[in-house]
């Protein structure tokens, strides 16, 4: 089996899940084309630069095995392009990951992000509901109840309420998904490949900028 059918039976898979978050937004894939474009196009939410969101969920080993690959590629972009992750939840039990990376974020933490992954994929521990969670945070040297103030917070609720928002304004049927400029949304299982999915959202990019 290629790795772009096992990625679309993952993706459908996935999308089973997510079948409550269709948009009113549509998403138009061309034959021939490794991209889909969004109809309507829509708005950032970081004044006058150009978004870049990956959604991704740190259950999902495809993420991990691309987490180097955004990395990179987000050193490699201009002054007025943003990267940002989104954390997906498909159901309410990938919720409290949402507030993991949020906390993180929060806490100027992020440079934990890559451990995360290593611990749900190579590690195999199940840090997947809060006091897990709490307790290998805290075993990163985080102070547990500055943590859980802040992962119980209402500013991190709202956050993971407008990630849920994005999912669903962006079709989003599987991760990892990259949206550019609110107007195309890039996947592995439209590319065939990890890196593939990182040069097609490049080549959109391009295409915003020269505008």
């Amino acid at each position: 089996m290629t790795l772009k059918h096992f990625l679309f039976r993952t993706f459908a898979i996935a999308a089973m899940g997510a079948a409550a978050l269709f948009a009113p937004v549509s998403q138009a894939q061309s034959a021939g084309q490794q991209y889909a474009t969004l109809n309507p196009a829509q708005p950032s939410d970081t004044p006058d630069k150009i978004e870049v969101l990956e959604f991704f969920a740190y259950s999902c080993p495809h993420c991990a095995a691309m987490q180097p690959l955004v990395e990179k590629w987000a050193k490699t972009l201009p002054a007025n392009v943003v990267l940002r992750q989104v954390p997906v939840a498909f159901n309410a039990s990938m919720a409290d990951l949402q507030k993991l990376y949020y906390s993180l974020e929060a806490l100027d933490r992020l440079d934990l992000n890559d451990a995360v992954f290593k611990a749900i994929h190579s590690d195999h521990q199940r840090i997947f509901e809060a006091k897990a969670i709490t307790d290998w945070v805290v075993s990163k040297g985080v102070d547990r109840a500055k943590f859980t103030a802040v992962f119980n917070s209402f500013g991190i609720t709202s956050k993971t309420q407008r990630a849920n928002e994005l999912t669903k304004t962006y079709n989003i049927e599987g991760t990892p998904s990259i949206a550019v400029g609110g107007q195309y949304v890039v996947s592995p299982s439209m590319t065939g490949s990890y890196q593939g999915t990182i040069d097609v959202a490049q080549e959109r990019l391009n295409t915003l900028l020269k505008k």
